[in-house]
């Protein structure tokens, strides 16, 4: 199961960095959004995986640590909020200059650097 979960994170870390790389806004998006679930695995793979664990102390022998799923609700809600103003920011980016392309360097009018 560990070797499983790890393949999954490193699979999700590749391919969010991958996107992240390209030069188009709403790959970057993805690629983000691929990275962020990479790190809520990671992070509630770190509590350790109990199979049939009672949530509440005392009530068995192993418990579930309660802490790491905590830690994964408030990463999933801080990166919800972060894609939604990094849509709108994407969004006003195309809507001012007509295309989707995060390099500065190259426009269609031939002004570099504005």
């Amino acid at each position: 199961m560990e070797a499983l979960l790890a393949s999954v994170i490193g699979l999700l870390t590749a391919v969010g960095i991958y996107l992240m790389l390209r030069l188009r806004t709403f790959p970057v998006i993805l690629g983000l959004t691929f990275l962020s679930y990479a790190v809520n695995i990671f992070i509630f793979v770190s509590g350790r995986l109990a199979v049939n664990a009672a949530p509440i102390i005392g009530t068995g022998d192993t418990y579930a640590d309660p802490l790491p799923q905590a830690l994964v609700l408030t990463a999933i809600v801080i990166s919800f909020g972060m894609t939604a103003v990094i849509m709108i920011m994407a969004i006003g980016g195309y809507l001012s200059s007509g295309h989707d392309r995060i390099d500065l360097d190259a426009g269609d009018d031939g002004e570099a650097g504005q």
